[in-house]
């Protein structure tokens, strides 16, 4: 059986849904972040990198989203139910599974630390500095460069459904946490095609499913 270790409010909850959209049994391994919303040692003992999501299947330890999905829609999709028919949808389905973690999470992660330069656990005398060095950095450059991708991505969605197209795919689920994270942290709420793809995964059945098995699911704003 293909087990998942699953750390909370984390990437892990793409691969459950996977798993739901493929209708495969599983295992979950819990994990708790630590006070620093690290991924705990435990981790460690099951990949080097100590990171989530992990699957094992057969012997074989899978690490990075991405290259999960793939191996789960390759080895287990004999429907083609993640995957698109058409080349140019299959194309596209393999840009957007890539530039989700490629291009977009290293800014939004990058939003995330510089938002947090103020704060705890900085200590309090540098919290000022910190502060005013994040929001330079974001004003200088972080928030043109989301602006930049939040429309690319809507102007995207205004024109497609799905991110590969009119099929549902693994590029759904691969750009779900970003688009969240997008949400919760670039400050655009206004982003009308995007919200809409948002309320539509946010209604698939398998996604409710995936959010009961992994559990509460939130990706800290910044």
């Amino acid at each position: 059986m293909l087990i998942v270790h699953h750390l909370n409010h984390s990437r892990s909850q793409r691969v459950l849904w996977a798993l739901e959209e493929l209708n495969l049994p599983y295992q979950i391994v819990r994990y708790q972040r630590e006070p620093t919303m690290l991924a705990p040692p435990a981790l460690k003992k099951v990949h080097p990198l100590g990171k989530s999501p992990v699957v094992e299947d057969n012997g074989l330890i899978l690490a990075e989203s991405g290259a999960i999905l793939e191996y789960l829609q390759e080895t287990y999709d004999g429907d083609n139910l993640l995957r698109p028919d058409s080349p140019g949808e299959k194309l596209a389905c393999r840009f957007w599974l890539h530039y989700a973690e490629g291009s977009l999470m290293p800014l939004l992660l990058m939003k995330l630390v510089f938002t947090s330069l103020g704060k705890k656990p900085v200590p309090w005398a540098l919290r000022p500095i910190g502060k005013a060095l994040g929001q330079g950095v974001q004003k200088a450059y972080l928030n043109k460069q989301l602006v930049t991708h939040a429309d690319y991505i809507e102007n995207h969605l205004a024109q497609s459904t799905w991110f590969a197209g009119e099929s549902f795919s693994i590029a759904d689920i691969q750009m779900s946490y970003p688009v969240m994270a997008l949400l919760a942290r670039g400050g655009m709420r206004d982003l009308e095609h995007t919200n809409a793809w948002y309320q539509r995964i946010q209604q698939r059945p398998a996604f409710e499913r995936a959010i009961a098995q992994g559990g509460p699911f939130d990706i800290p704003g910044g």
